[in-house]
C-alpha cells in the first residue's frame, strides 16, 4: 500500500520525536534502527526512505530537541514577567528534569556522546547551543554585551554540568545537594 506524502511526513515526525526521547533515555547507542522503528510501529526497511543514516537521524533529532527546549524557554519568559531567568533555572534544575532525561535537555542527557558524533551532528548541536546562548544573553544582567555573553555561557555550562552530575550520583541526598548548589550559583 502506497503511503501519501502527508502520511510520510507524519511518519518522519514520529520517528524524529521517538528517537529524540529514546536517545535521551538510552543514549545514541542504546537504541538501534530496528528497535526504534519497532517503537514507532513501522518496518526497519522504511527507515531508509526517511533518512540516509542513523547519523542523519541523530542530527535531525538533536536539532529538533534543542529547538523544542528554546521554545519552552520562550514560554517561560512569556509567563514570567518578574524574573524569566529564574523561571528557566528553577525548571531546569528540578528533580522532575533530573528524573526524566527523555523529556529534558539533550545536552544534559547526551553531551559527551554528542562530542563524539560526526560533523553533521556536532554542527547541528553547535547551532542550537549558539541559539541558546543568544537567548540567555538577553536575560542575564551585565554592563556590556561581552559581559552578558560571558555570564550566559557560564550559566548554561553550570546548568548542564549540574544536571549531569545530579544524574550520575547514586545518593539522592547528594544529588539534591548538587541541584541546590547549581541553583544558588546560577541565581547569584
Amino acid at each position: 500500500m502506497k503511503v501519501t506524502r502527508e502520511q510520510a511526513a507524519q511518519n518522519r515526525e514520529r520517528i524524529v520525536e521517538t528517537a529524540s526521547q529514546l536517545f535521551r533515555e538510552r543514549g545514541f547507542d542504546g537504541i538501534g534502527v530496528a528497535g526504534l522503528m519497532q517503537e514507532v510501529g513501522l518496518t526497519h526497511g522504511g527507515f531508509y526512505g526517511h533518512f540516509a543514516s542513523k547519523e542523519a537521524l541523530i542530527a535531525e533529532a538533536s536539532t529538533c530537541t534543542l529547538k523544542h527546549s528554546l521554545t519552552e524557554w520562550n514560554e517561560f519568559v512569556d509567563r514570567s514577567s518578574d524574573d524569566p531567568l529564574t523561571a528557566i533555572v528553577d525548571r531546569y534544575l528540578s528533580r522532575n528534569h533530573r528524573d526524566n532525561p527523555g523529556e529534558g535537555c539533550l545536552l544534559a542527557a547526551l553531551g559527551p556522546d554528542l562530542s563524539r558524533q560526526g560533523a553533521d551532528v556536532r554542527h547541528a548541536a553547535s547551532g542550537a547551543i549558539r541559539s541558546a546562548l543568544d537567548f540567555l544573553t538577553k536575560l542575564v544582567p551585565g554592563k556590556s554585551k561581552a559581559a552578558k555573553r560571558q555570564k550566559a555561557i557560564s550559566a548554561y555550562a553550570t546548568l548542564v554540568g549540574t544536571m549531569v552530575m545530579a544524574r550520575i550520583v547514586d545518593d539522592p541526598i547528594l544529588s539534591q545537594e548538587i541541584l541546590d548548589a547549581g541553583l544558588t550559583e546560577v541565581k547569584r
